[in-house]
């Protein structure tokens, strides 16, 4: 059974993200908390001086898993509404690139299911981000997008 709220929200955009909206959305006269994790562009990795970011995805699949999330934190949590919205394509130093809000009758529960949201949502949904620096670009963690599928071989 469904314990996801009509109010929940799940988004891949190709825009600036804003944050005000989404924890408006998941805001609610029951609850009394939200936490909110804000992921942005850092201008390091590794040692290196970033340039900028790229984020590709499997988008049918990254929204359905980004719900799957929202539903499971629903389950395990006593949370009233999640918003789970990232960011594709070019992005900026100090762009934020995933943002999460999880409103709760009580702050504990919003903690722990933000916090559950984003591990999950790094580990299980078909993301990718490409680093680009000064001297090259290389995909984060060595993780890349999938490979088109092989070209149907002529019948002889």
């Amino acid at each position: 059974m469904s314990r996801a709220s009509e109010k929940d929200r799940f988004e891949l955009l190709h825009a600036p993200i804003d944050a005000a909206d989404v924890v408006g959305r998941v805001r609610a006269g029951q609850d009394g908390a939200i936490v909110t994790f804000d992921g942005f562009v850092r201008n390091e990795s590794h040692g290196r001086r970033t340039l900028y970011l790229e984020y590709e995805a499997y988008e049918p699949m990254a929204l359905a898993k980004m719900r799957e999330i929202g539903e499971e934190a629903h389950q395990k949590f006593a949370v009233h509404r999640v918003a789970i919205v990232h960011r594709l394509g070019r992005l900026e130093i100090g762009e934020t690139s995933v943002f999460i809000a999880v409103s709760a009758p009580h702050r504990a529960a919003a903690f722990d299911a933000c916090r559950y949201a984003i591990d999950t949502l790094k580990r299980t949904v078909p993301i990718w981000k490409k680093e680009y620096f000064e001297d090259g670009a290389v995909w984060a963690e060595g993780e890349l997008p999938p490979a088109p599928p092989p070209a149907p071989k002529p019948a002889s």
